[in-house]
């Protein structure tokens, strides 16, 4: 690992990397507080416009371990500028007034700055010295957190005040700026030998990855049983023929080996597990407060009010990524992932037994904040946990596509378990099911802790 530079290029070089990140996390979010705009301002369903939000996870999660072995060596400065490139172009598609086709293209693009975050983290790995490392790849996990509550509230009022594609025109501000500072500070790689793509096990970890965020992202595929059915069949079938080809494979997309030893698997099946219980309570919080006026609860908080209430919810995520490396210093990343997981589950308790008071929402969307920054900003410690740093970008990328589906799968969860609270011709749930739903996030948020705490610590090598 290289970590000679002077303090003020490694602090300009963190930094550089930080806002980076940030940007893609923003671009990412501008999305969701636009969906119903899509839908009513170019006559599409809802369902249909729900996919500007979703092509961006598909995209993520499936370009992520291919941009990770690109960026695993000499041509990761490279396979980081094309990318933003790439974001960029597609953040121009989402401005420019051209059919909603268009529009699905370019949030498809934008997906691609999910994946460059693993990127920028093996650049931190590799550049900066160990101790300035782990506080940027800290900071660089907790990104989205804190890009959420700067994105929403900005979009949702640019919206109100100049239209959709003004809305957009944020994606286009911050992709440009993205690719600038990181054509300006990115470090120049060392020569190496040219990184080989499995062409094959990428096209298989695609298909099989999109046939499960499909079935989880779109619950309307179980409308006709058999195609849901079907679709998870053939995509787990899929992955498994990607693991033969993996194993079998010379210069694998992702080394299966790696990913088998202990602690990387533990601290990925964590990663899925409380994935779920932190979107969930997301999933609850957010559309809690927007209940409409007409219920009997809620705060029926309009579009900017709503993006607006998650600012405490990105302001303690980013104080969990500042605060808990030196925390970890002391108490380990083990106990550290179980002490944000405990605060998760505190916040969903203070939800469930004072939902009445928007003060104690704001709350709990604040400490569930602090529990989703603090399980980003210790996971790369847990995950690369014996990883050579060569490997860096690779194992992180697939740690991003488990948390896409952790995700995925809470905010599925939360649909579903308020679909099953609301009566029969009614509109709205009962209230009743969002306290059952959120105690309902207990137990993967528990059952993450204790994957962790149960395995044996071991010393990260260069983190």
């Amino acid at each position: 690992m290289s970590g000679a530079g002077s303090p003020r290029r490694d602090g300009r070089l963190g930094a550089a990397l930080v806002c980076t990140a940030l940007s893609a996390a923003v671009i990412g979010s501008v999305g969701a507080p636009l969906i119903t705009p899509v839908a009513t301002g170019m006559r599409v369903s809802l369902d249909s416009a729900q996919w500007t939000l979703t092509v961006t996870l598909f995209t993520g999660a499936i370009a992520g371990p291919v941009l990770g072995r690109l960026g695993s060596g000499p041509y990761r400065r490279v396979t980081i500028l094309t990318t933003l490139t790439l974001v960029t172009l597609g953040s121009l598609l989402t401005v420019l007034p051209l059919p909603f086709a268009a529009l699905l293209i370019g949030r498809g693009l934008q997906g691609l700055g999910v994946a460059v975050v693993a990127l920028l983290m093996s650049v931190a790995r590799t550049h900066l010295p160990a101790q300035r490392s782990a506080s940027t790849i800290a900071a660089l996990s907790v990104a989205s957190t804190v890009g959420i509550g700067v994105g929403y509230p900005v979009v949702s009022l640019l919206d109100q005040l100049a239209g959709l594609r003004a809305a957009y025109g944020l994606g286009l501000l911050l992709s440009a700026a993205a690719l600038a500072v990181a054509w300006c500070a990115l470090p120049v790689e060392a020569p190496g030998a040219r990184p080989r793509i499995d062409v094959v096990g990428a096209l298989l970890l695609a298909l099989g990855t999109f046939g499960i965020l499909l079935v989880i992202a779109e619950p309307a595929v179980w409308d006709a049983p058999w195609l849901g059915g079907g679709i998870l069949a053939a995509s787990a079938a899929t992955l498994t023929v990607w693991a033969v080809v993996e194993l079998r494979a010379a210069s694998p997309l992702v080394d299966l080996r790696m990913l088998g030893q202990r602690p990387v698997l533990r601290a990925n099946l964590a990663m899925l597990i409380a994935g779920v219980g932190l979107y969930l309570l997301f999933s609850l919080f957010t559309r809690y407060v927007q209940t409409p006026a007409g219920a009997l609860y809620g705060f029926a908080l309009p579009g900017v009010a709503a993006g607006t209430a998650l600012i405490p919810f990105s302001l303690l995520g980013f104080v969990a990524g500042k605060s808990l490396p030196r925390l970890v210093s002391r108490i380990t990343e083990r106990w550290t992932f179980a002490l944000t997981a405990a605060l998760a589950i505190v916040a969903a308790v203070l939800f469930a037994v004072a939902h009445g008071s928007l003060l104690a929402v704001l709350t709990a969307t604040a400490l569930l904040g602090f529990g989703v920054g603090g399980v980003s900003a210790v996971m790369p410690g847990l995950v690369l946990v014996g990883v050579p740093p060569a490997e860096t970008a690779s194992v992180l990328s697939v740690n991003q596509i488990v948390r896409s589906i952790g995700f995925s799968v809470g905010s599925a969860l939360a649909g579903l378990l308020l679909a099953d609270a609301t009566p029969a011709g009614a509109v709205l749930p009962e209230e009743g099911g969002y306290v059952t739903a959120a105690l309902w996030a207990l137990v993967p948020l528990a059952a993450s802790a204790l994957i962790v705490t149960g395995s044996r610590p071991k010393t990260s090598p260069g983190l």
